[in-house]
């Protein structure tokens, strides 16, 4: 119990540490530059509070849950020594993390309501609906794929900048005949998908399968499945607006 304390206080006081420089940023240009106080002062010191406890409790949970929990069932998987169930296991983590991503479900409402007032789509809720639903699904789609490449690059002990150069060459290739309307969409795509609940699970995933594989360092072998899973989103969905 001690210790889970003393582990709780380090997690809060680090997270004030992180967010102090956005602080006084925040403080510097509003006393400083405008001079002149917030309205809701105290209202803003709350807020503020529950940022600090949010992101403490968050990376609290990581490291005693997440993390653990992704690194457990991949050496799990590697013991099991079964490459199909291991891949769809990521194939799995990879859809499922995506498509529960709030950052992700904001940007398809968003890219809805902006499609239906360009008239790119129909203005019915049901369109939009549709339109937002099929955007997240492609993106699921593409991060389930690009943690399944990337375990099985880890198994094979294939070069990650080579893959990485390929994806983006195919990205420059895609976008000189994708529609315009859908290039913007498609970039942020790549960036929405690394969010809270995608990046520790697979990045304990590929560190705890490069761990419990003989020959692969962890440090060189087990990152690079985050920078898969913001590039086959752009991917995807610059396909995904060519066809429909």
């Amino acid at each position: 119990m001690k210790e889970s304390l003393h582990l709780f206080i380090q997690a809060l006081l680090g997270s004030f540490r992180d967010l102090l420089p956005i602080i006084l940023v925040i403080a510097f240009f509003q006393l400083v530059v405008l001079q002149q106080t917030p309205d809701n002062l105290g209202q803003s010191l709350f807020g503020l509070l529950f940022v600090v406890l949010g992101l403490t409790f968050f990376i609290f949970g990581l490291e005693q849950g997440l993390f653990p929990i992704g690194e457990s069932m991949a050496h799990a998987f590697a013991n099991k020594g079964s490459v199909f169930w291991l891949l769809c296991f990521a194939f799995a983590l990879g859809f499922g993390t995506t498509i529960a991503e709030p950052a992700l479900i904001a940007v398809a409402d968003e890219a809805s309501q902006v499609a239906a007032e360009a008239g790119l789509i129909g203005s019915q809720e049901q369109a939009m609906q549709d339109y937002a639903d099929g955007l997240r699904i492609t993106v699921a789609l593409s991060v389930g794929f690009a943690i399944a490449l990337g375990v099985l690059r880890i198994l094979l002990n294939w070069s990650i900048q080579y893959i990485i150069m390929l994806g983006y060459a195919l990205v420059i290739v895609l976008t000189a005949f994708a529609p315009d309307e859908i290039i913007g969409i498609a970039y942020d795509s790549g960036g929405v998908t690394t969010s809270t609940i995608t990046v520790p699970l697979v990045t304990a995933l590929g560190i705890g399968l490069a761990s419990s594989i003989s020959g692969r360092n962890p440090m060189l072998d087990g990152f690079g499945l985050i920078a898969f899973a913001s590039l086959f989103p752009i991917v995807f969905v610059l396909a995904y607006g060519m066809i429909f």
